[in-house]
């Protein structure tokens, strides 16, 4: 729902009275998590239950926060997570405070976010694009996708697309869908192999040692009610639907979509085994360049809707000037009446970070 949500709230730029809408941007200050994750010393297996050495070993995320962040009030449950990697999977693990722990759907690619679900986001090179989607229920019944671009640039999402070799598992501590007690709540192991990420990757997978990967995760929480015996969802009486679900996040977005890849936390990957020394995360300083293009962008996307066409100069834009370490400001602009992009030029002339209206952002080289 939050997606197709998105998605309408996209295409219907004008309201029904005539009014003009504002371009969905991020209302929180730049600040991605971060993370380092450590190698497992030996295969996981992967069946829920976050039990093995390495695991034990391996940080815990943050706890979850809402979608919005400090927009909105904590969540009412606790969720956070856990990765480790080896030469043959990325592996995630999550715990999900709960309850009352169900599900319906079993049916691999169903839109598991009906259910209550746990999501994970990669964008193994940080453009925007060519990102991979993965959610799973509480019955261990899994959706994968791959999305060539966020929604906000027309619909990228390739449903037939599976994760080949994926392991998944669930462990519940409680009863599942058993109104009658009340659950501690649920686990999530996955092992993702780097056969399946390299597709898309466009850089080493597995990753080397100091590599950062665009990472986020994503819980979905409905309300429910018993009735006859059974989970149902609340209905709200003002509009006779459910009550709109809750999605606390890892990183978060500032606005209610994960599809804004821009936002999402950074993993950094260690060649150390989980529990045997600890590395620092070292913080890129082409990422402030990128997120100066990404106010380009969201400036562009409200100046077509606006003016409908895109804005030819920085200044029509208003936007504050940068100062960045290795990058020119102002940036070089070039649009035509439907396309455009920006680039920041390197001091030294070596190479630029570009942008373009699809919310694409590579770097190039000019040598």
């Amino acid at each position: 729902m939050k997606k197709i949500l998105l998605f309408c709230f996209m295409a219907l730029i004008f309201t029904q009275t005539g009014a003009q809408e504002n371009f969905p941007t991020p209302q929180i200050p730049f600040q991605p998590k971060k993370y380092i994750c450590y190698r497992a010393s030996q295969p996981i297996q992967v069946d829920g239950k976050i039990d093995e050495s390495d695991w034990q070993k391996a940080p815990w995320t943050d706890y979850f926060v809402d979608i919005e962040g400090p927009l909105k009030p904590k969540p009412r449950f606790k969720t956070r997570a856990k990765m480790l990697w080896d030469d043959q999977y990325f592996y995630v693990a999550a715990e999900l405070e709960e309850p009352h722990v169900w599900a319906k759907l079993k049916q691999r690619d169903t839109v598991i976010f009906y259910d209550n679900d746990f999501e994970i986001f990669i964008d193994p090179d940080g453009d925007a694009h060519e990102y991979y989607e993965y959610e799973m229920n509480a019955l261990n019944t899994i959706w994968d996708l791959l999305l060539i671009r966020p929604y906000r640039d027309e619909n990228g999402a390739v449903n037939a697309w599976d994760i080949k070799g994926i392991q998944h598992g669930v462990w519940v501590n409680g009863t599942l869908n058993d109104p009658s007690d009340v659950d501690k709540g649920w686990q999530v192991e996955v092992a993702i192999p780097w056969s399946v990420l390299k597709e898309c990757a466009h850089k080493p997978a597995p990753p080397l040692p100091g590599d950062q990967w665009r990472v986020n995760f994503s819980r979905v929480e409905w309300k429910v009610k018993v009735e006859n015996g059974k989970y149902v969802k609340e209905i709200n009486p003002k509009t006779g639907k459910p009550y709109p679900e809750d999605n606390w996040v890892w990183s978060p977005q500032g606005l209610i979509s994960m599809h804004y890849p821009e936002l999402w936390g950074f993993v950094q990957f260690s060649d150390k085994i989980a529990g045997q020394g600890q590395d620092n995360f070292i913080w890129n300083n082409d990422e402030d360049v990128k997120w100066a293009l990404y106010q380009i962008y969201y400036a562009q996307k409200q100046y077509y809707i606006d003016h409908g066409k895109f804005a030819s100069t920085i200044e029509e834009l208003r936007l504050k000037p940068h100062s960045f370490k290795d990058y020119n400001w102002p940036p070089v602009l070039e649009t035509t009446g439907n396309l455009f992009e920006a680039r920041f030029l390197s001091k030294n002339g070596n190479s630029a970070w570009c942008i373009r209206q699809d919310s694409k952002c590579w770097k190039i080289s000019l040598k």
